[in-house]
């Protein structure tokens, strides 16, 4: 299960071996849970990936890639220090300590 081209591109082959990867674990997969729908949905599944990497072709030689998004940071939802906001003045209302005018 491989794609039907060797292009010299890395990422293209990447694809295929993760591909092939992913064929043989829902071929594990298949032998536990046997013939069901999930089953024959992932087989397909694959087969499509397969078939849609495939038909990519050789890169369009006309494309520029653009920058390489950077990795986003997850930011751990937690409450923050409260100390952190000592200070701190409210948005529209100003500083607590200060009165408007």
């Amino acid at each position: 299960m491989s794609a039907e081209f060797t292009a010299g591109a890395g990422e293209v082959a990447a694809v295929a071996r993760a591909l092939e990867g992913l064929h043989a674990a829902v071929g594990r997969l298949s032998q536990e849970y046997g013939d069901t729908l999930g089953i024959r949905r992932l087989v397909s599944d694959v087969a499509r990936l397969n078939d849609d990497l495939a038909e990519l072709g050789p890169p369009d030689a006309r494309h520029r890639p653009g920058p390489v998004p950077e990795e986003l940071e997850e930011i751990p939802d937690v409450e923050y220090d409260a100390s952190m906001w000592t200070d701190a003045e409210h948005e529209g209302f100003g500083a607590p300590d200060r009165h408007a005018p």
